[in-house]
């Protein structure tokens, strides 16, 4: 009978064991998940920009072609299409065709832009030339085409004068 009770005291020490070991791998996975959720509500938070007020703002824009200014709504300014020949090394013709927008940022307005748009068109016709059919391969030519429109816009208007470019057609042949 001292046996039953051995064995007995043994079975109830493995299954309050047992628990205790499931518990804790419980309380890990909790753990861990609150981790992850926390960071992808963080990431989240930080990407989105993170002020609520801005969120939800940001759907209520002017379409594309409005350039009436209101508050709160975004005012775009319309650049003509931009047709350029790109160098090339073989000599065979290269043309692009590029149709974009500006967005006027904190510091300026769609009046003073259009104002100014002879001179920034001629900033961009430069750069839009030197360009390689090589240059535009890829999906990262877009961005880098993007960033060097938006230094030469700050180089002519001013610092803060646009926002950013909206590409809406990019055409090569």
């Amino acid at each position: 009978m001292s046996e039953d009770k051995a064995d007995i005291s043994a079975d109830a020490a493995e299954e309050t064991a047992a628990p205790k070991k499931g518990k804790k791998k419980l309380f890990i996975i909790a753990a861990g998940a609150l981790a992850l959720v926390g960071g992808v509500g963080g990431g989240a938070y930080a990407f989105l920009g993170g002020d609520p007020a801005e969120a939800s703002d940001s759907g209520h824009g002017a379409e594309a072609g409005d350039h009436g200014g209101g508050e709160g709504t975004e005012t775009f300014v319309d650049v003509p299409a931009m047709m350029v020949n790109l160098r090339s090394t073989d000599g065979s013709a290269h043309f692009l065709k590029v149709h974009f927008m500006l967005v006027p940022g904190p510091a300026g307005n769609a009046d003073a832009i259009e104002a100014k748009l002879p001179l920034l068109l001629d900033s961009y016709q430069p750069f839009l030339r030197e360009l390689r059919p090589e240059d535009l391969n890829g999906s990262a030519a877009v961005f880098r085409v993007k960033e060097e429109l938006l230094l030469r816009a700050d180089d002519v208007l001013g610092h803060g004068q646009v926002k950013d470019i909206l590409i809406q057609d990019m055409i090569q042949q």
